[in-house]
C-alpha cells in the first residue's frame, strides 16, 4: 500500500469533451488558476473502429478525425501556448502502432494516428527554439482496455457486439509505467508492444515490402475472422 501526501487542492479532475473544441481554452485556463503551471499534457482521448472501408458511411470517418485528430489537437493549441510561456513542458500523445503501419478494418482509425504521428513530428521541429519542450510518441501495441466495446463501426449508430478475449494483450499498468519511464526519459517515440506486433513494426519500418506481404496475408486472416465474428482491435 503506497501513502500519498497528496491534499485534495492536488488534485483537479474536469470534464473534457474533445470534440467541443470550443471548450478547451476554458479547461486549459481552469487548470492554470488551480495550479498555476503545466508540466505535463497527456493526449489519451480516442475512439478505434471496426469495419471495412466499403461498408462504412463517410461520416464516421468523419467523426474518427474530430475526435483522434482535430480534438488533440486543439487541447494541445491551448497548452502549448501556455508551455511557451514558460519555456517549459512535456506534450505526450499517445498514438499507436496502427499510426507506424496500416491494417484492414482500421482503415480510418489508422488514418487519424498517422496524422498525430505527421503533426507532433513536425511541430517538434518547429520548436528548437525551446529545448526544454518535449514532444513525445507513445505508440502502443494491444493493450487490455475498454476500447474494444466503443469502437466505431460501419455506421454512428451501431455499436460492437462482441468484445472478444483480451487476455493475450499487454497488461494495462506494464503499458502505464512503460509510458512513464518513456516520458521521463524524454523518449521522442516509444513503441509499447510484445511481439509479434513489435516485429511488425521494425519489419514495417525497414523492410515495408515484406511488411506489405505480410499484412495481406495477416490481413485475409483477420477480414475471414471479422466476418465470422471473431474480434481483434489494435491499441
Amino acid at each position: 500500500l503506497e501513502i500519498s501526501n497528496l491534499s485534495e487542492n492536488d488534485i483537479l479532475v474536469l470534464r473534457l469533451d474533445l470534440t467541443d473544441r470550443s471548450s478547451h481554452e476554458a479547461a486549459t485556463n481552469s487548470v492554470l488558476k488551480h495550479f498555476g503551471k503545466i508540466d505535463v499534457l497527456v493526449n489519451n482521448g480516442g475512439r478505434s473502429q471496426r469495419s471495412l472501408f466499403v461498408d462504412t458511411n463517410l461520416d464516421v470517418y468523419n467523426a474518427i478525425i474530430e475526435l483522434n485528430y482535430l480534438g488533440t489537437i486543439s487541447l494541445t493549441k491551448y497548452v502549448l501556448n501556455h508551455m511557451i510561456q514558460r519555456k517549459k513542458g512535456k506534450i505526450v500523445t499517445v498514438s499507436s502502432v496502427m499510426g507506424i503501419m496500416g491494417a484492414p478494418l482500421a482503415t480510418g482509425y489508422c488514418a487519424s494516428k498517422h496524422a498525430l504521428q505527421g503533426f507532433f513530428n513536425s511541430l517538434r521541429t518547429e520548436l528548437t527554439d525551446y529545448p526544454e519542450i518535449s514532444v513525445i510518441q507513445i505508440c502502443p501495441g494491444p493493450v487490455q482496455s475498454q476500447i474494444i466495446q466503443n469502437v466505431f463501426t460501419e455506421n454512428l449508430a451501431k455499436s460492437i457486439e462482441n468484445s472478444g478475449d483480451q487476455s493475450h494483450k499487454m497488461p494495462t499498468d506494464r503499458c502505464a509505467r512503460l509510458t512513464l519511464v518513456s516520458v521521463a526519459n524524454d523518449v521522442q517515440e516509444a513503441w509499447i508492444s510484445d511481439h509479434p506486433y513489435l516485429a511488425v513494426c521494425y519489419l514495417w519500418q525497414y523492410a515495408p515490402t515484406w511488411a506489405w506481404w505480410l499484412m495481406n496475408r495477416m490481413g485475409k486472416r483477420r477480414i475471414q475472422n471479422f466476418k465470422s465474428g471473431i474480434v481483434s482491435v489494435q491499441r
